[in-house]
């Protein structure tokens, strides 16, 4: 499944085609920041606005040195090292993510504080005990081993450390519609309601300390997403379809649609390593 999965985000010229979004909003890449790749760089349900409210539970700040499991192409991992000071690294299995997302940060100057790897999540080239903190934003919707994922990151936490999860789950038991935004059919997805994510975390030894599901936030954020794009008149130079492809506005329109049947959700979860581990 994972030579699947990366395939389905391989883009081919995405340094590029971001390149072109940039200077069609009259920008150049030697004068951007992270508002300014915002767009493109918030690939998950709520954007900013999510990112905020998911990782300022994590009491990240310039001591901290996070992992950011399933990196993308760096956007969370821009955000917490402008807004939080942090050091961040990332691993994602998709080769071209990774790519793109050190051109990204050598481009806004964060290249300091970020060090991108490609790699699976579920066997980390890491050493134990490297990381203060841990997070994934809308990635374990490609793992289907997330015993062997929360063990890992366990692993490779500190004592002490929190592992924050915002991913979208399964919340209903009815077939989802596809392509949405993580597979375009069933055979590489692997959507799992919030329980199976508990009992993976707490095997791995985790405490969980809370839980929110995001429903209604989600669905509020559609709206004004689908406001935005007919008031413009169609998509901005840069945004998430240049992430998708073609079939940007049907993995949405599906997503949305799984989302007000009440199949799946966006779920926070957050939990904590034990100090004696």
């Amino acid at each position: 499944m994972s030579s699947s999965v990366a395939a389905h985000y391989t883009h081919g010229t995405l340094v590029q085609a971001i390149e072109r979004g940039i200077e069609a909003l009259g920008k150049t890449t030697d004068a951007i920041g992270i508002d300014d790749l915002a767009p493109i760089d918030e690939f998950h349900i709520g954007g900013r606005a999510a990112s905020i409210a998911f990782l300022d539970q994590l009491d990240l700040d310039a001591s901290t040195h996070v992992l950011d499991v399933g990196c993308g192409i760096g956007g969370a991992a821009r955000f917490s090292a402008d807004r939080y000071g942090a050091r961040v690294t990332g691993i994602d299995l998709t080769d071209e993510y990774v790519t793109t997302g050190r051109v990204l940060c050598a481009w806004t100057g964060l290249d300091d504080r970020i060090d991108l790897t490609q790699g699976s999540a579920t066997d980390m080239p890491f050493a134990d005990a490297t990381f203060d903190c841990a997070y994934m934003m809308h990635v374990g919707m490609n793992i289907p081993d997330k015993t062997a994922l929360c063990a890992d990151v366990a692993r490779v936490l500190k004592p002490g450390g929190r592992f924050g999860i915002y991913d979208v789950m399964r919340t209903g038991d009815d077939a989802l519609t596809y392509p949405v935004p993580w597979a375009a059919t069933d055979d590489t997805s692997a959507v799992a309601a919030p329980e199976d994510y508990r009992a993976c975390l707490t095997a791995a030894g985790f405490v969980l300390e809370a839980e929110r599901d995001r429903h209604d936030f989600a669905l509020e954020f559609f709206e004004q997403l689908k406001a935005k794009a007919s008031s413009a008149g169609g998509p901005p130079p840069l945004g998430l379809h240049v992430l998708m492809g073609d079939t940007a506005p049907l993995k949405v329109k599906n997503m949305l649609e799984n989302i007000s049947a009440g199949r799946i959700s966006p779920v926070e979860i957050i939990a904590r390593k034990p100090h004696d581990q």
